[in-house]
């Protein structure tokens, strides 16, 4: 049995294998639509998700599987002081599979120690969301045609965005990546990703705060929300939601091929104006999560090899 619980838990190898699935999935989902039959999927959100919960309860519908779970800690023995040790030990009892998403970092972690069923990580706090970055990998592999030799551009909160700790960990594995950290100061990238991963494997990076400058320079625009449920001070997040907001005029400097991602939901840091510039790859993106949870499902249930 395996867990999901960051981008670190599979290899390079296997990695690729997972983005190969994908793909033969978006090719033929009908082939794919029995392979989960009488296979169900927890879904323990405990904090509020529409994409990557709607996702993954979609990926295994689309596997031919079911799913039973909550949508919020309110709806959860967790309002009667339940732990999530014993959350997931009953969970065990009626599902296959789990999908945890917590506010707190490291209780993936906690309840992978104590399950009898792979647990997936959907995001523990400002920490890690692999799932997240393996759709991210798929897009940018489905829509670049490589996941290697890239200027993949960071812009917004990089100090709170697990989206962005994860895909950091994942694609510097790949040869000829370089970063553009772009941020407030205030909202840089946390040190210890700074230090033990970009530094430590000598990834070539640059932190800026003017998003116009680097523009030409990129393949890849990540946009991220300013994430008001994160900071503790109102005035802060008030001071720092509209650093960065890429619209039309922005867009013009940029590479023709350059693609824009954005994990959503998005407030107002792309404007609506952006959607329908070719360049624009976050609604695609959004329908290839459910085909990377997909073959990540079909993984961890040791499922991979049954549809020749």
């Amino acid at each position: 049995m395996r867990h999901f619980l960051s981008p670190t838990d599979f290899s390079l190898e296997e990695w690729d294998k997972l983005l190969d699935l994908a793909e033969a999935i978006k090719n033929n989902p009908e082939k794919y639509a029995h392979v989960c039959d009488g296979k169900k999927i927890a879904t323990l959100f405990y904090e509020a998700s529409t994409r990557t919960r709607l996702s993954f309860e979609a990926a295994m519908l689309s596997l031919g599987g079911s799913v039973l779970g909550f949508h919020s800690a309110e709806s959860s023995s967790v309002s009667k002081g339940e732990s999530v040790s014993d959350t997931i030990r009953v969970i065990s009892c009626f599902a296959d599979i789990c999908a945890m998403r917590h506010p707190k970092e490291g209780a993936p972690m906690v309840a992978a120690s104590k399950s009898k069923i792979p647990v997936i990580n959907a995001g523990d706090g400002g920490h890690q969301h692999p799932s997240q970055t393996l759709t991210d990998l798929f897009t940018i592999r489905s829509l670049k045609g490589r996941l290697d030799h890239l200027t993949i551009g960071l812009c917004g909160d990089l100090k709170f965005g697990r989206t962005v700790h994860s895909l950091i960990n994942a694609l510097t594995r790949y040869e000829g990546i370089r970063f553009v950290l772009i941020s407030p100061e205030a909202l840089r990238v946390p040190s210890y990703i700074r230090r033990e991963v970009l530094e430590q494997k000598n990834i070539p990076f640059k932190e800026v705060e003017n998003l116009d400058e680097v523009m030409p320079e990129l393949d890849i625009l990540y946009m991220t929300r300013i994430q008001k449920e994160r900071f503790f001070n109102e005035e802060e997040y008030i001071r720092l939601k509209d650093s960065y907001i890429l619209d039309a005029a922005k867009m013009k400097l940029a590479k023709e091929d350059m693609l824009v991602l954005h994990p959503l939901p998005r407030v107002n840091e792309i404007a609506v104006e952006v959607d329908d510039d070719p360049r624009a790859a976050y609604f695609k993106q959004v329908q290839y999560g459910m085909y990377a949870r997909m073959a990540l499902i079909m993984t961890l249930l040791g499922l991979e090899d049954a549809v020749c």
